[in-house]
């Protein structure tokens, strides 16, 4: 198998592995290359812009949605792609943050995004600040129609919750994860009635090894794009070296390997649903 794994968690979902512009200009004589679970892809666009995919001389099923390229390893996709309405929708800033490389499972990278308890210890002077530590209790649930995991009624004060924030204010926010290596975060936006959108769409190299892809889709007309740019890189810049230290690079899925508390609510539904799609990608085995 060209591929470095055989879970069907991963060969039968769409898993990113690129921004759609890096197909502008491209051909089958001088494709976009990338990595995707071990093996080498060639991309390019035809004349009329249908993206293509071969690894090697085998055809890939491939999809350009949400400003990003879209490949089923196996070509026998369980389900569609996840809908993202907030892309499409009059007035929102979409900004490609650019993707980074991190060492260290998929579903750690997720995890950390889910996690607000962090935020005045990592992210201090931004997404929070000692003594406001308090996770309040919030709801989660899976949607029963499309499996997705919600994390609803999350607040966490924070000193600067976005690039256009300049001062602290007690911050909405929403948790969605559509796939195991892709989670959205919707939050209190500068238009009351609104939030902003934040999608992070992970590259797997491998099972220790990630390309963490953001985009934002922001109702931003006061921030540039270099200023929301910066901001997303300065938070996940902090998060980086913690995500690359953790003691162990595979989630545990199973044992008392780590212990959870009560702020943990979404992390701890998070394991439990790998655990009942059987995910074996990306894990460590019970000791």
């Amino acid at each position: 198998m060209p591929f470095v794994t055989d879970d069907p968690n991963m060969l039968d979902d769409w898993l990113v592995v690129g921004p759609a512009s890096a197909l502008a200009g491209r051909s089958q004589r001088q494709p976009y290359g990338t990595c995707l679970l071990g093996a080498t892809l060639s991309l390019w666009a035809e004349a009329d812009g249908t993206p293509q995919c071969r690894l090697g001389t085998q055809p890939l099923s491939v999809q350009s949605r949400h400003g990003y390229l879209w490949v089923c390893p196996s070509g026998r996709p369980a389900r569609p792609l996840f809908e993202f309405p907030e892309y499409t929708e009059p007035g929102r800033r979409l900004v490609d943050c650019g993707g980074i490389g991190v060492a260290v499972s998929g579903l750690r990278v997720i995890e950390n995004f889910l996690d607000m308890a962090h935020f005045p210890f990592v992210h201090a002077d931004y997404l929070g600040k000692v003594p406001h530590t308090e996770v309040a209790r919030y709801e989660v649930a899976i949607e029963p129609a499309t499996g997705e995991i919600w994390a609803t009624d999350c607040r966490f004060w924070q000193p600067r919750a976005s690039a256009a924030h300049d001062s602290g204010a007690d911050v909405r926010y929403t948790y969605r994860v559509m796939q195991p290596f892709s989670a959205m975060l919707y939050k209190s936006s500068l238009r009351p009635e609104a939030r902003d959108a934040i999608g992070l769409f992970l590259q797997p190299l491998d099972d220790e090894h990630v390309i963490a892809h953001t985009v934002l889709a922001y109702f931003d007309d006061v921030s540039s794009d270099a200023e929301l740019i910066a901001f997303q890189h300065t938070i996940f810049g902090q998060d980086k070296p913690i995500l690359e230290n953790h003691a162990f690079k595979r989630m545990p899925l199973e044992g008392r390997a780590e212990t959870p508390t009560r702020g943990d609510t979404t992390s701890v539904t998070y394991r439990r649903w790998l655990r009942e799609r059987g995910m074996r990608f990306g894990t460590r085995a019970a000791t």
